[in-house]
């Protein structure tokens, strides 16, 4: 008998943990006689391409794959199938639906369901895929911890973990120069890695789009921390973090098919601020930008995973399609696609998190 097909992918930026996910639905399919686990390369481009770039996964190809960063099957953040970047003869590029023709070449393949382990950009196209007919579920991934619907993002510890490693050396080269030492973290719109960090590594201010903040506030917490010119303060900047009145320091991607404006850079610009401001002390800037997606998962993060991956295939068996993976009040639900991506998983001003880091002393320069 020609066992089922189950189709996994990975899309969006790599993170922690992804790996854990895949080896989880493989090593749960297995118990199932009649099922068979492959994998698209890129995403969804594995299925448009021709020929399909498509593999069996099985024990020998996923083992021990828990433990490595990034994603066998490789990802990418321009491979939308509902807007599809193609390029022309004269170079120009256009967009195309391409999502009947996909769903069509899944169909010729013989893919009863889809498992796609992403995030926000991603499960909005597991719901219009959803919408259109195909058996799909989302899997909840990305180190920002943005996505509603569930507690925790696999990969979201991991790169707090590298962010407070990384904070933690800062803290001790800042002590030694009496100097300001801004450190720029990931997060896009929400700032939980920065927040995060700056309560693990213990910083004196704490900047996130959540929370404007205003530049000479940051200056007199900063120059609180100085006598006689002799002293030091840390700083943790979430990349979108934004001034009163003020946007977030955004750039044009320049990429074809990158749906995302390419944040990164405002610990200069914060910088720069500070000394327009009057800011005596020396200040040193560093961004960590993709350190930290990289590397080995924490346990915590391997664990999460592995337990996604085992969910979402079970989800299979029980045909709860256009339904996400979900990590809530410490076990592993599911709830509707349309539910995860209704809103977006900003910090509550009025959080328990935010109220302990100003009585912890964090300045929020607001």
């Amino acid at each position: 008998m020609e066992k089922k097909k189950v189709l996994v992918l990975t899309g969006g930026g790599d993170c922690p943990g992804l790996n854990a996910v895949i080896r989880g639905i493989v090593r749960r399919a297995r118990k199932e006689k009649d099922w068979q686990v492959y994998g698209s390369i890129e995403a969804f481009n594995g299925v448009l391409k021709e020929p399909m770039e498509v593999i069996k996964l099985n024990k020998k190809n996923t083992a021990g794959i828990h433990v490595k960063g990034g994603t066998i099957l490789k990802t990418t953040n321009k491979g939308n199938p509902l807007d599809y970047p193609i390029t022309q003869k004269d170079g120009s590029i256009v967009t195309v639906d391409y999502s009947e023709q996909l769903i069509e070449k899944l169909q010729d393949f013989g893919v009863h369901a889809v498992i796609n382990i992403g995030g926000d950009g991603s499960q909005k196209i597991s719901q219009h895929l959803h919408e259109k007919g195909l058996n799909i579920i989302g899997v909840p991934k990305t180190i920002d911890n943005d996505l509603s619907g569930t507690d925790f993002t696999f990969g979201f510890r991991t790169a707090v973990q590298i962010a407070t490693d990384s904070f933690d050396k800062l803290v001790t080269t800042a002590e030694s120069h009496h100097r300001v030492m801004i450190m720029e973290v990931m997060g896009r719109d929400a700032g939980w890695i920065a927040l995060h960090t700056a309560i693990a590594g213990g910083a004196e201010v704490c900047l996130i789009p959540e929370i404007p903040y205003d530049i000479d506030k940051v200056v007199k917490r900063i120059n609180s921390r100085y006598t006689k010119g002799k002293g030091f303060a840390n700083i943790v900047i979430a990349e979108g973090a934004k001034p009163f009145g003020g946007e977030a320091y955004e750039n044009e991607s320049g990429e074809e098919g990158y749906a995302h404006k390419r944040l990164g850079g405002v610990a200069y610009r914060l910088s720069q601020q500070l000394k327009e401001a009057g800011c005596m002390a020396d200040i040193r800037e560093t961004v960590l930008g993709h350190t930290q997606r990289g590397g080995t998962p924490i346990a915590f993060d391997r664990i999460l995973g592995s337990m996604f991956g085992v969910k979402a295939f079970e989800m299979v068996l029980e045909k709860k399609y256009g339904q996400m993976v979900s990590y809530k009040n410490n076990d592993i639900c599911s709830i509707p696609l349309s539910e995860a991506i209704s809103t977006y998983n900003f910090i509550d001003k009025d959080a328990y998190i935010v109220k302990a880091a100003k009585g912890l002393g964090i300045s929020f320069g607001n």
